[in-house]
């Protein structure tokens, strides 16, 4: 799964590398450890609008939703399951980029999980990315404020990443630049199934 990642990166890098312009400066900010569940708003390029790069909480609240508290539950959506869940079916087509530049995971190293070794999982030199993702927008009943979301797209791990995520044996999608379009443009979902990227895990 994905809960924890990292975007260290300056803005003026984050739009050069995604050909895009930040639509509020002032709610960027670099950060080396994000907690999903305190749901932060960090940057996305939607498919409704690939020049731009907004600011969506992290945690998925569809438009039916009564209330929030169903955030905890979608931080990540199952590539498998993404056409039968809820929470996530409807929203297939409404595609975004999570930009990052890295992810945490942790390795079990007894058969209950009491014993962790963590790791920093990035691109070599620490590169930027965009993990897959969908988003949704609902709006506040009590308050009429608008919140956009989203959640990051996970599948099975691949040789590399179930020996450190040896529990669950689950990742996040991460797409290479070549595909960062397709996936914005709604090609097959099955099409991003695997994840072929070259990954560099660190001890923490």
């Amino acid at each position: 799964m994905c809960f924890f990642t990292q975007q260290t990166k300056t803005a003026k890098a984050v739009e050069n590398r995604f050909k895009a312009f930040i639509q509020y400066p002032e709610m960027f900010e670099s950060s080396q450890r994000i907690n999903g569940f305190s749901f932060p708003k960090t940057p996305v390029i939607t498919n409704q609008n690939t020049e731009l790069i907004q600011h969506f909480q992290w945690g998925l609240i569809p438009n039916w939703a009564q209330d929030t508290t169903i955030q905890k539950y979608t931080l990540n959506a199952k590539i498998e399951t993404l056409h039968q869940k809820p929470s996530f079916k409807n929203l297939q087509n409404n595609r975004c980029l999570v930009i990052a530049d890295g992810f945490f995971e942790w390795q079990w190293l007894d058969e209950k999980g009491k014993k962790k070794q963590a790791y920093l999982i990035t691109l070599p030199n620490c590169e930027l990315f965009a993990f897959a993702g969908i988003w949704s927008e609902w709006l506040h009943k009590n308050t009429g404020e608008i919140i956009y979301s989203y959640s990051i797209i996970t599948t099975e791990a691949n040789e590399f990443m179930a020996k450190i995520h040896n529990s669950k044996k689950r990742m996040p999608i991460i797409l290479n630049k070549e595909n960062e379009i397709d996936w914005l443009n709604q090609a097959p979902i099955a099409n991003f199934k695997s994840i072929s990227l070259k990954l560099v895990a660190q001890t923490l």
